[in-house]
């Protein structure tokens, strides 16, 4: 389909002087008598919509309503009326949809952060039944912004809907690989193994070691750190008694990294173990205490209030404990 609607085009011609367009009356916006804020359209944006609204209250289905909707898109792409319109054009012409996923992903690469655009694909794509072209374009979006929301969500979308999970991990840690600090392909990555094999104990003791090699590389990289959280949710032992993961954490800290992400870990650990009422002795309360200070002072200023929050929080912790070694005497 050829894209006739650029209102800069010398060529172009605004619908009320096109003579196949002569039997239609425009239709107004209705702004009132007197405006709040008096939008500057341009001429063929108003000549365009005039028409648009013409054929919708009409409920027109024919050729030139379609490649009225196309105008309509070009100027206002993220307007939903006009792509559901199009939507029922196309069902009522019985067009060929190929020729429509073909239109919407040029339209896509260049409004690749507009939600309506993707949903249009998304029908379409439901409609023929067909997913062959998606990841090809999602990657292509993705090749120039590896964290575009929308390219992800519909990605995750046509992955799930239609079983296309093979080859994605690899595709994930390419992107990993790239760069390590990629939250949309950690999180990607979480997305593709809760959907297939689970969080088994093989596949948990595989990917506690991929997320500690790559927190390796880059501690202070959150991403990593957060996936590793959401790893050891799925862990029978919980984040203290994951000795590899104990273990690597105070390494870290032994060699003087001060990654306000390893601090936060840590206190956690001491959080779960002061619960638990019994675990590693290096997580006390003490210690989480001393830690949240030193995070609210110098590695996570930011945050500052959250950490006096858990300061009093572990506070409680002690004052519980305390009191329950007393139950126990008596």
């Amino acid at each position: 389909m050829s894209d006739s609607s650029d209102e800069n085009d010398s060529q172009y011609v605004l619908y009320r002087d096109r003579p196949e367009w002569k039997n239609v009356t425009p239709l107004k916006q209705d702004d009132a008598d007197e405006p709040v804020v008096a939008i500057d359209y341009t001429e063929a944006f108003v000549d365009c919509f005039d028409y648009f609204r013409a054929i919708l209250k009409n409920k027109e289905i024919s050729e030139r309503a379609l490649e009225l909707t196309q105008t309509a898109a070009h100027l206002n792409p993220a307007n939903y009326t006009v792509w559901q319109y199009r939507r029922d054009i196309l069902k009522g012409l019985d067009k060929d949809l190929n020729e429509e996923l073909d239109y919407i992903e040029t339209v896509i690469l260049k409004q690749t952060k507009n939600y309506q655009v993707w949903h249009h694909r998304k029908v379409i794509v439901e409609w023929l039944k067909d997913p062959s072209k998606e990841k090809y374009l999602t990657e292509a979006v993705l090749t120039k912004d590896a964290k575009n929301y929308h390219a992800w969500q519909h990605r995750q979308w046509v992955i799930k809907t239609f079983k296309l999970f093979d080859g994605e991990l690899d595709y994930v840690d390419c992107l990993i690989t790239d760069d390590v600090r990629n939250n949309s392909a950690w999180n990607q990555r979480y997305f593709i193994i809760n959907n297939t094999t689970g969080f088994t104990e093989e596949v948990l003791k595989r990917e506690i070691d991929y997320t500690l090699l790559h927190i390796k590389i880059v501690t202070e990289n959150e991403s990593a750190w957060n996936y590793l959280r959401g790893l050891l949710l799925h862990a029978k032992e919980g984040l203290s008694k994951n000795k590899r993961v104990s273990d690597f954490c105070e390494e870290l800290y032994a060699s003087g990294n001060r990654s306000p992400f390893l601090l936060a870990v840590i206190v956690d650990m001491c959080c779960e173990v002061a619960s638990d009422g019994a675990g590693d002795t290096r997580y006390t309360v003490e210690r989480a205490k001393e830690l949240c200070g030193e995070l609210m002072t110098k590695y996570d200023k930011v945050r500052a209030n959250y950490w006096q929050h858990m300061i009093e929080t572990m506070d409680n912790v002690g004052k519980k404990g305390t009191e329950d070694e007393g139950s126990s005497v008596n």
